[in-house]
């Protein structure tokens, strides 16, 4: 038997920068070739930046798909594809359908949409229901169903056409009282007396049946067909036949068309699980993103289901991670981050070291491993180092993420300053960008203390090109702070060359936080950091331990 691979998603964290992206997709490569019991897949939390369009763009590698919840959607459950059926087949098609399928609701669809459903309840009710005796032709009853649910045998007529007028009486009487109540268009059910076929036929009735196998004279089917009266012969009595027939009648007619919950693919399962508890229906409706009919679910469905599994890559903090994450199974987590507070359900394996870049980590696994690195994983783990470690400038840049960048530069064919120089130049490159996807292109949140707050970095070998996007974002910060609701928020403009930050801020505390950090501010929401070039271990340590002492 074919079992199909679940798939795991690698997903670094939230305005994901080259290191989030890269590390990711040669994660996913490494446990796809590790192993053969899933599928492993990179994803993305957010846009990515020009620097690592031009990474990628480089390497010949598709940029990952974007998933900004990664919380259990119903296509990740097990969706129960019952065929959809014609609004047109009979109610005893329907029902036989359904014990034969074990199900007590069946989709009713056209041209893979869906009309409507119909339900064990239904049908019953049909049954239990007294109608009057021009049911049949107000649901518009095709002939077809007629002689299925009879079991009988077309003589004359056309079983393509619709019985949709008039009214079914059982032709007990005499002849001489049968035309005071035979109307025209009405389905007489007769037996084998020729007297009572006949004046059926001359009364303009639509459709006669005639029960227990009796022959049919060719005198009776000429003056039929001449009349355009549909002849059915069924081998069932008149009792049974009486009986039977309001099975034939299109399931179309009975179906629930209005006020039906219809989940699609897409939804979120914590969503519809609360719309579900609410209602007795049992089972529900699933569509895809174009709208098309999927299959069914029902409770049931939601207790066996299994959360979405996934790995994190180069962050540990909720706060970062993309919206879901704590609806899922956390398998794995690599980081180079301090540890933050993302809590699991079960113990994960988790790999954090004191390194510049997770890039380096992977790195390490691929050696441990013994797994060769292609030139395009290669070129991806060294931009990666690169881009985290600002050319290995920055303070966290280790002498592991040097020798790890220059081997994996040799693998892929690159020159690492010259490559790093035409990358930065990439991601500096903000002209034709608006303030809101520049500063939120490379930004985190951080909380201690019950104090939340931002940070934002941009970094460029262009001090002029800093200088103008500190002039267009300082008007903005406010409003960025309060959109995303913390106390302060901080914008670094890095030269990577001088290896000096111009730094921004607003919030009520932040310019006492870089008092007590700093012994200074400008009082123009502004300051110069000398030889500080790292948010990871410069600056978000120290606005923490600044935070802890006011």
């Amino acid at each position: 038997m074919t079992t199909h691979k679940r798939k795991i998603t690698v997903i670094g964290h939230k305005n994901p920068d080259t290191d989030s992206v890269c590390s990711a997709i040669a994660y996913a490569e490494l446990k796809n070739r590790l192993t053969n019991s899933d599928l492993y897949v990179p994803r993305r939390a957010g846009d990515i930046n020009a620097e690592t369009r031009f990474v990628l763009k480089h390497f010949n590698v598709d940029v990952p798909e974007l998933v900004e919840d990664v919380g259990t959607q119903v296509k990740d459950i097990e969706i129960r594809e019952i065929a959809g059926v014609a609004g047109s087949i009979s109610l005893k098609n329907a029902y036989t359908l359904m014990k034969e399928k074990n199900v007590v609701t069946l989709p009713i669809t056209k041209e893979g949409y869906l009309e409507g459903l119909i339900t064990i309840g239904d049908i019953a009710t049909s049954y239990m229901d007294v109608y009057d005796s021009s049911i049949l032709s107000k649901a518009k009853t095709s002939y077809r169903n007629i002689v299925e649910t009879l079991d009988a045998e077309l003589l004359v007529g056309d079983e393509t056409a619709i019985f949709d007028a008039g009214k079914v009486l059982v032709a007990a009487a005499n002849p001489d009282l049968m035309e005071g109540y035979i109307a025209e268009h009405d389905l007489v059910i007769t037996g084998n007396r020729y007297e009572t076929q006949l004046c059926a036929i001359e009364m303009n009735a639509a459709c006669i049946v005639i029960c227990e196998g009796a022959t049919v004279s060719l005198t009776i089917r000429k003056l039929a067909e001449a009349k355009g009266c549909t002849v059915l012969s069924t081998p069932h009595d008149t009792y049974t036949v009486a009986r039977l027939i309001n099975q034939s009648m299109p399931i179309e007619y009975f179906m629930i068309k209005e006020r039906i919950d219809i989940f699609r693919t897409t939804d979120f399962v914590d969503e519809i699980r609360e719309v579900m508890t609410k209602k007795r229906t049992r089972d529900f409706p699933i569509l895809d993103t174009k709208g098309k009919y999927r299959g069914m679910i029902s409770r049931r469905n939601l207790l066996d289901m299994k959360k979405k599994q996934v790995i994190l890559v180069d962050h540990n903090e909720k706060s970062q991670a993309a919206d879901g994450v704590e609806n899922t199974e956390i398998l794995e987590i690599i980081d180079h981050h301090r540890l933050g507070t993302m809590e699991t359900m079960a113990p994960v394996f988790f790999r954090n070291q004191p390194l510049g870049c997770t890039a380096t980590i992977i790195y390490q696994m691929y050696q441990e491993n013994r797994v060769e690195i292609s030139q395009k994983i290669a070129g991806l783990l060294c931009s990666a180092i690169l881009s985290d470690t600002l050319m290995f400038r920055s303070p966290t840049c280790t002498p592991a993420d040097k020798a790890a960048a220059e081997t994996l530069a040799e693998i892929a064919g690159i020159t690492v300053e010259s490559y790093a120089n035409e990358m930065f130049l990439a991601a500096s490159n903000m002209c034709n960008k608006s303030e809101e996807e520049i500063f939120f292109q490379d930004f985190k949140k951080f909380s201690t203390e019950d104090v939340t707050f931002g940070i934002s970095q941009i970094t460029s070998l262009n001090a002029e090109e800093l200088k103008m996007i500190g002039e267009r974002i300082k008007p903005c910060l406010e409003q960025f702070r309060q959109n995303q609701k913390v106390d302060m928020v901080f914008f670094m403009l890095t030269d990577i060359a001088k290896e000096s930050t111009i730094l921004l801020y607003e919030g009520e505390d932040a310019a006492a936080l870089l008092e007590v950090l700093y012994g200074h501010s400008d009082g123009e929401s502004c300051i110069e950091l000398q030889g500080v070039v790292s948010r990871k271990k410069q600056l978000v340590p120290s606005l923490i331990q600044a935070v802890q002492q006011i």
